[in-house]
């Protein structure tokens, strides 16, 4: 393996990433749905919203698909997947009862964190071990990464 003077040469570095992002997705996917969610046809794009409402709260359309950085009308459809099954809510905002403000329902807040648990529980034991400075190239590299490949599939 070919090194630079304080870590691996690019070429070693992305061979290893290339056999390392399969098993990491792989043992992602194999981390157990609990049984209130196995019956429903959750995609990635479904954790990510659910990952959002569970850590971040209750959201109207707008401010999920803004942190989800997709447009509010794929907001719309993942809510209204995820409302038919009843895993979702949505309620009118106090402030403002024409807008609607979507959140995990009850029954399913237990199931979501159990599930989302796994991933969450598995990051903090490595950032914890961190600095601040290396948390913040982990996090970086990773935004960077999925930023070339979206460029890569618009050519």
């Amino acid at each position: 393996m070919s090194t630079e003077s304080d870590g691996p040469a690019v070429d070693a570095a992305v061979r290893t990433l290339l056999l390392l992002m399969p098993r990491l997705v792989g043992r992602a996917k194999r981390l157990p749905v609990p049984e209130a969610l196995r019956g429903l046809d959750l995609a990635p794009r479904h954790l990510a919203l659910l990952a959002h409402l569970e850590y971040d709260g209750p959201a109207s359309v707008n401010e999920l698909a803004a942190r989800l950085e997709v447009a509010p009308t794929t907001v719309s459809l993942m809510v209204a997947e995820l409302s038919r099954p009843g895993v979702l809510q949505r309620t009118a905002d106090p402030a403002d009862r024409r807008r609607r403000i979507v959140a995990i329902a009850p029954a399913y807040t237990a199931p979501i964190g159990e599930w989302l648990s796994g991933s969450a529980s598995a990051w903090e034991r490595v950032m914890r071990d961190l600095t601040p400075a290396e948390r913040a190239t982990v996090v970086d590299a990773l935004r960077a990464y999925e930023d070339a490949l979206e460029q890569k599939g618009d050519r």
